[in-house]
């Protein structure tokens, strides 16, 4: 289960938090900065998920983050959650909304929180009907910005060509 979505900058600075359990706002100021210094202070060549600070629940939680540029995304997870699957999870997440920002940066998240909250919503909902599987980062960005977005190339993982040419279909 997740229990919470931080992102933050390479300074610490909050940009976009969900929590899914109630936490004061002294203690989620409190975890968003242990969270921070844990996850700072890594190399980069390490692996991207590490057991959970005190605040968020110790060692039966585990932090899962990816750092591009210049922002951290962090998923607060319990042990019952893929390590894997939500590191494609967070990629799927900064995929859509690259998409929905056309090249998003750090400025998006502090002057749309409410469409990066809702991208987050849907992706939770989306992710919680099972619909992960068969779904890629369209149909996220349709349920947060309408029906207009269905020309949106497919995901640069799944490519039709390499698929049909894998299978044989097209061997002369």
């Amino acid at each position: 289960m997740i229990k919470a979505i931080l992102i933050f900058n390479n300074h610490g600075k909050p940009r976009l938090s969900k929590f899914y359990q109630p936490y004061s706002e002294d203690t989620q100021q409190q975890i968003i900065r242990e969270t921070f210094h844990l996850v700072s202070k890594r190399d980069e060549n390490v692996c991207n998920f590490l057991e959970g600070g005190l605040l968020i629940g110790g060692s039966d939680n585990k932090l899962i983050y990816r750092h591009y540029a210049t922002l951290y995304f962090v998923f607060c997870v319990d042990s019952s959650e893929s390590e894997l699957g939500i590191l494609d999870l967070i990629q799927v997440f900064v995929e859509t909304l690259d998409k929905c920002f056309e090249n998003v940066c750090e400025l998006d998240l502090i002057f749309h929180v409410d469409k990066a909250l809702c991208l987050v919503k849907k992706i939770q909902t989306l992710r919680s009907s099972r619909l992960e599987e068969e779904t890629g980062m369209n149909k996220y960005v349709e349920s947060v910005n309408g029906t207009q977005l269905h020309q949106l190339p497919l995901p640069r993982r799944v490519q039709v060509e390499e698929i049909t040419f894998k299978l044989g279909f097209f061997k002369h």
